[in-house]
């Protein structure tokens, strides 16, 4: 059966935007002339997450331009964001691997083909040539927006300066699921060299909402590092988590024990999920994030956090 929802905001048709100015299809790159950090901003790392869309069209549909340094904007999975159908939005996630977890050694330089790997392989020095990387997500589920991010200072010291999303997920030693964008290289290390990089989940796919968020932190962080002029500093509440765990469907019989959307809290010892014979319990009082819409084996389950 279909899975219909309320679309806010759809697909646009990108071939304008495939030749770009680097040689590598569908990214874009702007130099100031002036000493500056250079950022990324990159969008689509999962075909049905439009916000990114939005807001990689918003800085090249209104000639933003990099006041110092330099901008390169990139749409990444463009091949899954063409196949998206109404009837199966969940769908066009991914057409094979999932574009946010291949960025290790292992997977870049291993033997294994499919549109993922082949256009992350294509990335590569895009992404190895950034000093700020922003990479633009939205969630299944409708909830509030959040950072995701290793935890190091200079990744906390950003997303607290910007201030929104005002929630933040840590994660002390990566996913455990697989190596993001965020985490390829240089960006994965605590070394002091190394630059910023965050995820944005700005609310859920097709709200036109998470689209306007996008498009907001977008600009925040271009003020945050100067490429773009100074904007009103966002005054809120921070709410901080840091992920202890992070499980992965194993059977078909996955399910949650009660109906869950993200940041349900748990006691300790309390029932989580079942995955065919294994329980999941909450580790100690957590709280969850992320879990799985439907149960497909091989991918994420669920993130058990603690607040911090």
């Amino acid at each position: 059966m279909g899975e219909r929802r309320d679309f806010e905001v759809l697909p646009r048709d990108l071939s304008a935007y495939r030749a770009g100015n680097t040689g590598v299809p569908y990214v874009h790159r702007f130099a100031s002339g002036k000493p500056g950090p250079h950022v990324l901003i990159n969008a689509l790392t999962h075909g049905n997450e439009f916000c990114g869309m939005t807001a990689a069209t918003h800085l090249l549909d209104t000639g933003v331009r990099p006041l110092i340094g330099t901008l390169t904007v990139s749409f990444a999975n463009v091949a899954a964001y063409e196949s998206f159908d109404t009837e199966r939005p969940f769908d066009s996630r991914q057409l094979v691997h999932n574009l946010n977890r291949i960025w290790s050694p292992a997977w870049l330089d291993g033997s294994e083909d499919s549109s993922e790997l082949r256009r992350a392989r294509e990335l590569r020095p895009v992404v190895a040539a950034a000093d700020h990387i922003l990479d633009l997500h939205s969630t299944s589920q409708d909830v509030v927006p959040f950072w995701v991010y290793p935890a190091f200072a200079r990744n906390a010291e950003c997303a607290l300066a910007i201030g929104r999303p005002s929630v933040h997920l840590v994660m002390p030693s990566g996913l455990g699921s697989g190596t993001p964008v965020i985490q390829h290289g240089r960006h994965g290390e605590e070394s002091s060299g190394a630059g910023v990089a965050l995820v944005a989940e700005c609310g859920q796919h097709f709200k036109q909402a998470t689209s306007d968020l996008a498009v907001e932190v977008t600009l925040d962080f271009l003020a945050h590092f100067g490429l773009v002029a100074p904007r009103p500093k966002v005054q809120a509440p921070q709410r901080r988590y840091l992920l202890l765990e992070t499980r992965v469907i194993q059977t078909p019989e996955f399910r949650f024990a009660r109906p869950v959307v993200g940041f349900e809290t748990f006691r300790a010892g309390e029932l989580i999920a079942t995955d065919g014979p294994t329980e999941i319990r909450a580790p100690e009082d957590c709280t969850i994030l992320m879990p799985a819409r439907a149960p497909i084996v091989g991918r994420e389950a669920v993130y058990i956090a603690r607040a911090l």
